[in-house]
This record gives C-alpha cells, sequence and structure tokens, in this order.
C-alpha cells in the first residue's frame, strides 16, 4: 500500500489554514471534473483531489493524519504505525459518499481497517483526541528544592486563529515545586499541555527544572559544592568554622594539615530526597594581603621559618 501525501495532493503546505485548501480543492475540482475536464487522468486526479480534501477539509481527521509525521514520502510503501491512532476516538462517519470510493490508504486509516466506526451517507460523526503534551523550562533557586516553593510561571504556546494562522498566546501558571527536586527532572501538570478535541482532555505539561546560578554553590545531581576560603594556619593547624549551607551555618571541623582542595563531606545535607545528597566543602587557601610594610615583615620571617619549596613536584 501506498503512502498518499494529501498536502502535496492539493498543492498546499502543511501549515496551510483552512481557507486556503478550501480554494485549492476549488480550483483542482474545476479543472478535474470530468465532465468538464480534457486532461487524460481527469477522473482519477478527481478522485484523489476529492479524498485528500475530504481528510484535510476535516480539522479532526486532518489532525489524526499530521500525527503521522511529514517524514513519509509520496508512493512509498506504507502500513500504519502501531498504535498511531492513539488517543483518538471516532464514532459516525464523514459527510459524502463511503470510504469504499477512496483508496487503501485511506481506508487503513478511517475505514474499518484502522478505527472502529460506520461511514454511511448523512452519518453523525464525532471525534474526540487527547491533547498533546507539552514542554517548558523553569528556573528556580537552589533553596527551593531544599524547602519547596510555589511559583509563578509565564508561558507563551502557538495555537491557530480564527483565520487559521498561528499567534501568540500567554499564560500564567501558579507552579508548586516540590522539595527534593533535582536539576533536570521533570515536573508533571495534569491537563495543563495542549487542548484537546471534542471531550477529549487536555495533554500534560511537563516543566524542566533548572536551577538558577548560585553565588556560593553548584551542584552535581543530588550533591552540592561549595568552594570555602580558609587561611593558611586554620589548613595547617585546624579549626573549628562557620560554614554556610542552603538551609543555615553549621560549625564544621578542619582537620590539621589540611592541604588546598581538599573535599570535606557534610552528609545529607545535599538535595532532600529519601536517601539525600551531601554537602561538599571543598577547602581553598586564602593567603593575607601584603599591603604593609609590618604585611611585608611578617611574610618575611615566614619565609625563614619554614624551609619551603611548593614547586618539589615539578623537579626545579
Amino acid at each position: 500500500m501506498e503512502y498518499k501525501d494529501y498536502y502535496a495532493i492539493m498543492g498546499v503546505k502543511r501549515d496551510a489554514p483552512q481557507d486556503e485548501i478550501k480554494r485549492a480543492y476549488r480550483k483542482l475540482a474545476r479543472k478535474y471534473h470530468p465532465d468538464v475536464s480534457k486532461e487524460p487522468d481527469a477522473e482519477a486526479r478527481f478522485k484523489e483531489i476529492g479524498e485528500a480534501y475530504e481528510v484535510l477539509k476535516d480539522p479532526e481527521k486532518r489532525t489524526a493524519y499530521d500525527q503521522l509525521g511529514a517524514n513519509w514520502k509520496a508512493g512509498e510503501e506504507f502500513r500504519p504505525p502501531p498504535n498511531w491512532d492513539q488517543g483518538f476516538e471516532f464514532t459516525g462517519g464523514f459527510s459524502g459518499a463511503g470510504a469504499e470510493q477512496f483508496s487503501d490508504f485511506f481506508e487503513s486509516l478511517f475505514g474499518h481497517g484502522g478505527f472502529t466506526r460506520d461511514f454511511g451517507r448523512g452519518a453523525q460523526r464525532e471525534f474526540h483526541a487527547r491533547g498533546e503534551d507539552t514542554y517548558a523550562k523553569v528556573v528556580i533557586d537552589l533553596e527551593d528544592a531544599y524547602q519547596g516553593a510555589t511559583r509563578t510561571l509565564t508561558l507563551k504556546h502557538t495555537e491557530l486563529g480564527a483565520d487559521g494562522r498561528p499567534r501568540i498566546k500567554e499564560r500564567t501558571l501558579n507552579v508548586r515545586i516540590p522539595k527534593g527536586v533535582r536539576q533536570g527532572q521533570h515536573i508533571r501538570l495534569a491537563n495543563q499541555g495542549g487542548a484537546g478535541i471534542g471531550r477529549g482532555e487536555a495533554g500534560d505539561l511537563y516543566l524542566e527544572v533548572e536551577f538558577r546560578r548560585h553565588p556560593l554553590y553548584h551542584v552535581e545531581g543530588k550533591d552540592v559544592f561549595l568552594n570555602l576560603p580558609v587561611a593558611p594556619w586554620e589548613a595547617a593547624l585546624g579549626a573549628t568554622i562557620k560554614v554556610p549551607t542552603p538551609t543555615g551555618k553549621v560549625d564544621m571541623k578542619i582537620p590539621p594539615h589540611s592541604t588546598g582542595d581538599r573535599k570535606l563531606r557534610l552528609k545529607g545535607r545535599g538535595i532532600p530526597a529519601k536517601e539525600p545528597g551531601d554537602l561538599f566543602v571543598v577547602l581553598k587557601i586564602a593567603l593575607p594581603p601584603a599591603d604593609t610594610e609590618a604585611d611585608r615583615s611578617a611574610y618575611r620571617e615566614f619565609e625563614q621559618v619554614f624551609e619551603f619549596n611548593p614547586r618539589t613536584g615539578l623537579g626545579v
């Protein structure tokens, strides 16, 4: 069975508004009507155009057809993908003659071989389809992941206007940020996605979480990292100092003989979860400035007391 590109048959683009499709049909129907056309394939072309228009003039059938995607080429071997019609429900038929006047391709999608329905002349039709799932990004503070929060989010989306052309529309949502959410995680808002067709329910909206850049911390998975400046004597002799965390200050012990870039772990103080992450404190040794003569004298005395070459490992 060959795939039929109804848009190519009608000579319109896939995003053509309904009135453009209607004009294209009228022009082609006049050209290929068997009673007036002198074209040798007029009857076949007239039926082909009628089949394409039967689908594209109907927003419901057009939506279902578009779900197959735009990658199929006319004349390619075609079988409807498994479950391609999931979420769609037809009862009744379409205006005009029965499906048997059209191609096997049409029958496979809209006839008894596809949806279960009755295509009778003058039958009433009813179409229901679940709306599409939509996706957006929400940027939150790291502290929101520790405590949970409610944030107001303004989203822009495209919808077709009454003239069949796309337009931008805004909406505002109050979003609950759950405690323990992580970077890259999706928050699902049920029935906040694309509108359904007929009595079909709306799709879902999935919000991808991204943390706003923080002046103190960076996040890897559910672990949080803090670069902590320490004085040389604190690193060498050990000390107990105040350390900031996303939930408040804590006392942390710096072990003696600590070196720069040493990681100290505060267990369970990362992103909250059933098994919470950890907060890793990375020591960064900060040198006092030598702005005064007294400062410089202290450094010279320090130099005399210690026989220390920080470049020993470089062989120099």
